[in-house]
Formats: structure tokens, C-alpha cells, sequence
């Protein structure tokens, strides 16, 4: 298994858990949870999401980007890389 096939699996990990907080908020606001632990829960997830679109991005730049700067001399790739982080960090 190469290094890309773990990062996969990993991330695809991580949104399986991400998946069963969101189920677990959901039934949290169908039983008539306490809003403020609803609210905890929600920060929790929002950040398990933000931590694996780091990861992706991580990889994105050290797999994608750096080919395809290594074998290019505009910077079309950069400017790319500077439109996902922006619609990322949004």
C-alpha cells in the first residue's frame, strides 16, 4: 500500500466518524437535547471537517501542485492552488 492509499484511507476514516457525529447531532436535536450541548457537538464536527480539508489540501499540494511545478514554468498551477485555498477558507 503506498503512501496515497493511506492518506485515502485515513480521510475516508476520519468522514466515516465525521458522518456519525453529524447522526448523533441530529438525534441530539430530535430528542430535544440541551442547545448548548447540540452547540458543542456542532464545533466538534465543523472542526474534525476543517482538520481532514487540511489533509486534503496538504496532499493536494505536495502531490498535484509540486508535479506540476517541476514540469512547468508559468504559474498557472499556483495561481489555481490560490483560488482553492480561498474557496476553502470561506
Amino acid at each position: 500500500m503506498d503512501k496515497n492509499e493511506k492518506n485515502t484511507e485515513a480521510i475516508i476514516k476520519r468522514l466515516r466518524r465525521i458522518e456519525g457525529q453529524i447522526k448523533g447531532i441530529q438525534r441530539m436535536v430530535e430528542s430535544g437535547k440541551y442547545c448548548g450541548d447540540i452547540l458543542i457537538q456542532v464545533a466538534a464536527s465543523r472542526s474534525a471537517l476543517n482538520k481532514v480539508g487540511g489533509l486534503i489540501l496538504e496532499n493536494h499540494m505536495k502531490d498535484c501542485v509540486k508535479g506540476y511545478l517541476e514540469n512547468s514554468k508559468d504559474d498557472k498551477a499556483i495561481d489555481e492552488l490560490i483560488d482553492t485555498m480561498i474557496k476553502y477558507t470561506k
